[in-house]
């Protein structure tokens, strides 16, 4: 396997930075750090791991930093990760196998998001490309960036873009105090309105901005980014356009505009190859008083096998329809779908209730 280089940014990440690196030293990668202005401990704690320590001068802008770090890596093979994504799993031989047949393509790690909801542990599962030779790919944008191809003569014809790469991390970011998450959500809506006005209108952007504003639970200001961005000529197979499609569907039902959520059903067949989007019109149909139609789409979910959301395909599907069967005065009906959930709390406590 050809050696590798792990780059990482970091500003006053001594909350993170240590675990992030403790993760990669089974794997033997070079580890490289780019700070902008660390405060803390970070600089202190990331030596213990590497010497490859580069300071940067931060310019609201993400991409100029990450090319930096890489820039200074000795190897060419690149792994990009945030100081709060923890290393899972690498499948060391399969890499090495997708390094040697897509040398110029771009490696799409499985990113699960770690989330809090009223009290209880979810992740939501993320493809994002990650893993590339830096002779054939840079970072662009200033926040939010993304690996995009550079203009070389050596890049190799007829390969793939973009391919699944066999690497795993934990992003742990949105398990921040409130008032962590409302500092860090301001400062992107700042930087990505500023990449609007330089830009001009770009779905992307309005995606980034609108699931910004969604962690703050501004839905006016959210559906209003979703509804511009679903507006321009976007692609339906690309996964952030996926997951825009369902944050619109979710924001329209936070905005109680539960008729409007309908309408959802004209695109169902674009969509629907995905459990997250056919759980989501379960919650449509159940919103507007359909309970018939919504434990169908339900019952579709637990059948999908691709899903971001833990739990739409499995225990939250089974989950509402027990609630459904329970409201509509079907108690052994109700009974066993919570049962089908597992150790879902939230599904004991009905089941204990039932008792």
């Amino acid at each position: 396997m050809e050696p590798v280089s792990v780059c990482i940014i970091a500003k006053n990440e001594e909350k993170h930075i240590e675990e992030c690196c403790k993760r990669l030293v089974p794997y033997g990668f070079e580890i490289v750090l780019a700070d902008t202005g660390s405060a803390d401990r970070t600089v202190e704690l990331a030596r213990r791991y590497t010497d490859r320590i580069y300071h940067f001068n931060w310019r609201d802008d993400f991409s100029a930093a990450k090319n930096f770090a890489m820039e200074k890596a000795s190897h060419d093979w690149i792994l990009s990760i945030d100081c709060d994504e923890y290393v899972e799993q690498i499948d060391t031989a399969a890499l090495a196998a997708c390094m040697k047949a897509q040398p110029a393509a771009a490696g799409r790690i499985l990113i699960r998001n770690r989330l809090t909801e009223n009290g209880l542990t979810t992740y939501e599962r993320s493809r994002v490309s990650r893993f590339v030779n830096r002779r054939f790919f840079h970072f662009e944008g200033a926040i939010h960036e993304q690996l995009v191809p550079v203009e070389t003569k050596n890049a190799p014809s007829n390969v793939k873009y973009v391919y699944d790469a066999p690497v795993t991390v934990l992003h742990v970011g949105y398990d921040g105090t409130p008032e962590e998450m409302l500092a860090k959500a301001n400062r992107n809506i700042a930087l990505l309105n500023r990449e609007l006005e330089m830009q001009g209108p770009d779905p992307y952007l309005y995606y980034q901005l609108g699931q910004c504003y969604r962690k703050i639970h501004d839905y006016r200001n959210a559906y209003r980014c979703f509804d511009r961005g679903l507006s321009m000529d976007v692609d339906p197979s690309l996964d952030y356009v996926q997951t825009m499609v369902e944050s619109y569907g979710y924001t329209l039902l936070d905005l109680k505009r539960n008729r409007d959520a309908l309408d959802l059903l004209g695109v169902y067949d674009e969509f629907s190859g995905r459990a997250d989007f056919v759980f989501l019109m379960g919650l449509i149909y159940m919103n507007n008083g359909l309970f018939e139609e919504s434990i169908q789409e339900f019952q579709k979910a637990t059948t999908i096998e691709e899903f971001a959301v833990d739990g739409v395909n499995s225990y939250k599907a089974h989950y509402n329809i027990g609630v459904i069967r329970e409201c509509t005065g079907q108690t052994d009906a109700a009974k066993a779908a919570y049962l089908k959930c597992g150790a879902y709390e939230p599904a004991l406590r009905r089941l204990k209730l039932l008792s």
